[in-house]
Formats: C-alpha cells, structure tokens, sequence
C-alpha cells in the first residue's frame, strides 16, 4: 500500500531525474540489456504461474472424477 501512495507522488519531474541517473550509472548501452534480462523473468514467472494454475485444475479435476 505505501509504495503503490509514494508512485503517486512522483511528479514528472521526479521521473526524469530518476530516468537520467538511471542512464547515468547503467549507461546506454546496458539499459537494453537489463530490460531484456526484466522480460525474460517476467516471461518465466507467468509460466510457471500458468504451469500452477494448470496442476491445480488437473488434481481438482481428478478430484472431481474419481
């Protein structure tokens, strides 16, 4: 709750300077490696959400056959 209240109070003046440190400290040509090493974890993480929603079907399913 607390962090979704202080991403309200960025203005956008905030978010720019945030932007340029960032590209500061990483540099330009990092920052594209790092946001496809993001959505390769955000890739996986929904997977193997969507393989446990899958197992759990399948056992409730079971469950419900037997």
């Amino acid at each position: 709750m607390t962090q979704l209240h202080l991403l309200g109070m960025l203005g956008t003046n905030e978010i720019i300077i945030i932007l340029v440190i960032v590209l500061l400290l990483f540099g330009g040509r990092k920052i594209p490696e790092l946001m496809r090493g993001l959505g390769k974890g955000v890739r996986e993480f929904n997977d193997a959400k969507t393989n446990v929603k899958k197992e759990i079907e399948e056992s409730t399913n079971d469950i419900k056959n037997a």
